[in-house]
């Protein structure tokens, strides 16, 4: 369905080209940058929404509000936009999360102007990502991410920001020059002119060596950004010093657009390699699940144990993607819109109250829920949602993944017990660390004696962000067919092209 007016390409211009405006208002304070960022960010969260529901069929599993307009002459390279029921999903988690992030960089001060605008610029490279259908496109989307990222954790980081930016750009940029080769193999090869369009590209065989080889290139690339192990040492250093709102960003979105790219790309358009990669894919997710919630145990720093949980998280994902069900699919779906609210709340909680008690490792806290009770009430209750408690998000996503590779007729029945039992372990060893960091961090006496200690609790601010993020984790829990029924005819799709192929 092609629409008249470019929707999409509004939605992806809006934030960078309204936002690069920041630099030209007079300065009166950083309260004007503020509110006039929190205003570009609702306007776009609620065009978002309003092109959603009333130009997008919810039952029609095909790509939908598609635009394209030739860009450059010589290679062929179309501005091609389009969306469907799974990248719905992803472009509503950023329009929510990016605008409550700008919310909490309420405190940042410091060269405020950049700040602002280098996270419109992430907000532009991000809905670029789940929306284009051009694979040069998909590339210089995600290529627009780093360099804000880079910036906002080498300016406005913690005592160790230069060596985490550097270790961040090394990574990804290590993982966009596989992405770039793959992009660049799978354009050029064919029997016609080369073509990037996604439509043309679904329809296109190779011989089984070289779509190994370019479902490898792009696996790296998404292993770098998911993350998957062992490409994942970037993830604890960044979080444990990029400031809070940037976390919020990257736990929220940046690591979503991995597990999107695995199912856009290596599962739709590369199906025969897909299934010789899918076991290992389920093996390195439930050895990820494991390593990760084991790790995060032996963490003193707030942050980088809130980081080694989303390492563990997103191995539910990866094993629902490489069990090639439609169940395991919808329930990885599902875990990437559930973790972006769960995480993105945690870290926020966590640079709030590291801010306040001034202090970031456990074992020098204690005691914090005595002087602050509703700070306590949320971290407890995120933590709760982040362990996968019945009710809320994370339970159906789980849920959904064990069921997807139960009923997978891929795999024996050994392997399936085998890999349910070790999930299943992982799945205890998560409350273990989230209850014995509430235990460290709130129990206790030893912040309360201390002499002239005086922290201030949570105040509106912070209440009405948790609460924002709070609402859909229950939402989704108590009524996941409100996000299911976004992806599973496009689920269903995806599925019957990939058996068919």
């Amino acid at each position: 369905m092609t629409s008249h007016f470019p929707w999409l390409t509004i939605l992806v211009v809006l934030p960078i080209f309204i936002g690069s405006s920041i630099f030209f208002l007079p300065h009166r304070g950083n309260k004007t940058f503020r509110w006039y960022t929190i205003c570009i960010c609702l306007l776009e969260l609620l065009l978002t929404t309003y092109v959603f529901c009333y130009h997008f069929q919810l039952d029609d599993p095909l790509i939908q509000l598609e635009e394209d307009f030739k860009w450059i002459d010589i290679f062929d390279f179309h501005w091609r936009l389009g969306i469907d029921g799974l990248s719905v999903g992803p472009i509503l988690l950023t329009g929510f999360i990016t605008t409550l992030a700008t919310l909490a960089a309420w405190p940042v001060t410091r060269n405020s102007r950049l700040f602002y605008f280098l996270m419109l610029a992430m907000y532009s490279g991000q809905i670029g990502s789940f929306s284009s259908r051009d694979l040069l496109l998909f590339f210089m989307m995600w290529e627009l991410e780093l360099i804000p990222v880079y910036l906002l954790l080498s300016m406005w980081g913690g005592k160790k920001r230069l060596y985490s930016a550097t270790k961040f750009i090394l990574y990804t940029a290590g993982g966009s020059i596989f992405l770039l080769i793959a992009v660049l193999g799978m354009g050029l090869y064919g029997p016609n002119e080369p073509t990037l369009n996604f439509e043309k590209l679904a329809n296109q065989s190779y011989p089984v060596a070289l779509e190994i080889i370019l479902y490898f290139g792009f696996l790296i690339a998404y292993a770098v950004k998911s993350p998957i192990i062992p490409l994942h040492t970037w993830l604890p250093d960044t979080h444990g010093e990029a400031h809070y709102s940037t976390c919020m960003l990257l736990a929220g979105i940046l690591l979503k657009m991995g597990a999107y790219g695995l199912i856009r790309i290596n599962m739709e358009l590369l199906p025969h390699a897909h299934s010789i990669f899918s076991p290992w894919l389920v093996i390195v997710g439930t050895i990820q699940i494991i390593y990760a919630a084991s790790t995060s145990l032996g963490q003193r720093n707030l942050k980088k144990r809130i980081a080694y949980s989303s390492v563990s998280h997103m191995g539910f994902t990866i094993i629902g993607i490489g069990s090639i069900t439609g169940m395991g699919l919808n329930g990885a779906i599902l875990q990437i819109l559930s973790h972006g609210f769960i995480g993105a709340a945690l870290f926020f909680l966590a640079g709030t109250s590291c801010d306040r008690i001034r202090l970031v490792y456990l074992d020098k806290m204690g005691g914090v829920s005595i002087p602050m009770p509703k700070l306590f009430t949320m971290f407890s209750s995120f933590s709760m949602a982040s362990l996968a408690l019945p009710g809320m998000s994370g339970f159906v996503a789980e849920l959904l993944v064990f069921f997807g590779i139960i009923t997978s007729q891929k795999y024996l029945l050994m392997p399936k017990i085998l890999i349910t039992f070790v999930m299943a372990i992982g799945m205890i060893l998560t409350p273990i660390y989230l209850l014995s960091m509430l235990r460290q961090m709130f129990y206790g006496y030893k912040l309360f004696n201390v002499p002239n200690s005086h922290f201030a609790d949570s105040g509106p601010r912070e209440l009405f962000v948790s609460i924002c993020i709070f609402l859909p984790v229950i939402g989704i829990g108590i009524y996941p067919d409100f996000v299911l029924s976004l992806s599973i005819d496009r689920v269903q799709a995806i599925l019957f092209n990939y058996f068919h192929r």
